[in-house]
């Protein structure tokens, strides 16, 4: 089987022979906080591409540094003139955005630029949920019943309007979150009503005013991580999601590739996953897709222009061994490279998001090493800080960390992140309230 080649080919030097001697220059854009910055910048090194990191910071801010573009995410036109101005002296070769909140200004800043990109409307329609299941719903791509509410609206008209249009049970989400933040499922009306009111709550924080209701579909659940060439959709890993999610709330925990799925199933999640993309428009780059399977056939949970988030890209890797990450086979298909066959490893893998206990203050974290001495176990990443507050879903939006490992079969990666995660400590101090002088 031919790997990847993590050097380049003598048709990217010729590439880089119509640039003169420069390597290729990539703009990544991440948020401040993004987990994807860093395996971007680690692929990019490997490969001789010059990354340019463009970070979100406020508008008194933006500008251009050494290897930094400071951009106004929330102002995209005004991004677009920082970038063409940095262009004149720094030309760019390919834009990538990290997570949800890059998706949309990537697709505008490669449509300025005049770079490879997805429609902006696109782009868009993958951060909305209403919008995405209206295209999906109008190209035949199977999804559940749904209805748009303003957020604080009576949650007495809601459940009635739910009731008549939808029924129970349902799920309750914002249209703008990722990682089942705000998602709740109600299975009667005064379930719908608490979440509803729960939901809105959440949204009127974040300053957004948009509720999104629909029908709970059962099933198994998997995850889709690919890449779209000119809209037509290469697999590269196809991850089980082992624990039931069934609700209240959806906190992913194990991801487990390859799939133990039947030959049918896969495809019919490919199919749906690449018909889904085909509905919203979206033709270049990474793309994520979450769906359910039951016995009426594939339903499409969400699919988004970006790569899986959090570290959950450490559990891949590519050309049988070889230390090609998601990251490489993105970043090459970005400028045009070829990526062979993309073969994932031979060796299963999986990840497992720590979930967060309880609400309060991390204390104590412990059993790290024990945790990592289990065979088959990579490694255990704690990215939660200590003394510093946990927030649980539906209202968070992390985990504690990640535990990742490699075995023979998907049995033996789902065991070992089952007993790692069992070796773990953690004491999580409940907040007090704060006390109100009269």
């Amino acid at each position: 089987m031919p790997r990847i080649q993590t050097q380049q080919s003598t048709k990217e030097h010729a590439k880089q022979g119509d640039r003169g001697a420069r390597p290729p220059r990539v703009l990544v854009l991440a948020t401040a906080y993004s987990y994807r910055l860093q395996p971007f910048l680690a692929a990019a090194a490997k490969l001789g591409v010059e990354v340019v990191r463009g970070l979100d910071v406020p508008p008194a801010h933006v500008g251009g540094g050494e290897g930094v573009l400071r951009l106004d995410f929330r102002d995209p036109a005004r991004a677009a003139r920082q970038a063409r101005q940095f262009t004149r002296e720094h030309p760019l070769d390919a834009v990538l955005p990290t997570d949800d909140a890059t998706v949309m200004l990537a697709a505008y800043l490669g449509a300025t630029l005049g770079l490879r990109h997805n429609d902006l409307a696109a782009a868009e329609a993958a951060r909305d949920k209403h919008r995405m299941r209206q295209l999906l719903a109008q190209s035949g791509v199977r999804v559940p019943p749904f209805r748009r509410f303003a957020a604080g609206q009576a949650a007495s008209e809601v459940a009635r309007a739910v009731g008549a249009d939808i029924g129970y049970p349902c799920v309750v989400k914002p249209t703008c979150l990722s990682g089942s933040r705000g998602v709740i499922r109600a299975d009667d009306a005064a379930g719908l009503a608490a979440a509803f009111e729960r939901v809105s709550a959440l949204l009127a924080r974040l300053g957004d005013g948009v509720v999104l209701v629909e029908r709970y579909v059962p099933g198994e659940e998997y995850a889709l991580e690919g890449l779209l060439s000119d809209g037509q959709l290469k697999v590269l890993a196809l991850f089980d999601k082992p624990d039931p999610l069934e609700g209240p709330y959806f906190e992913e925990t194990i991801y487990v590739t390859p799939s133990r799925a039947a030959p049918d199933v896969q495809a019919a999640v490919a199919a749906c996953v690449g018909e889904a993309a085909q509905a919203l428009g979206l033709r270049e780059g990474a793309v994520h897709g979450e769906v359910r399977v039951n016995s009426t056939g594939a339903w499409l949970i969400e699919v988004a222009g970006r790569s899986i988030g959090g570290l959950c890209a450490q559990a891949l890797r590519f050309a049988h061994g070889a230390d090609v990450t998601l990251e490489a086979l993105i970043l090459r298909q970005a400028l045009g490279w070829p990526l062979d066959d993309g073969e994932r490893e031979r060796q299963a893998g999986g990840v497992m998001m720590i979930p967060i206990p309880a609400a309060g203050v991390l204390r104590v974290v412990d059993g790290i090493d024990a945790a990592r001495a289990v065979p088959g176990i990579d490694a255990v990443e704690i990215t939660a800080k200590l003394n510093y507050p946990l927030v649980p879903l539906p209202e968070g939006e992390s985990y504690l960390g990640f535990i990742f490992a490699r075995a023979e079969t998907p049995a033996e990666v789902e065991a070992a992140l089952r007993r790692a995660h069992a070796r773990l400590r953690f004491e999580v101090e409940p907040e007090l309230a704060p006390v109100v002088s009269r």
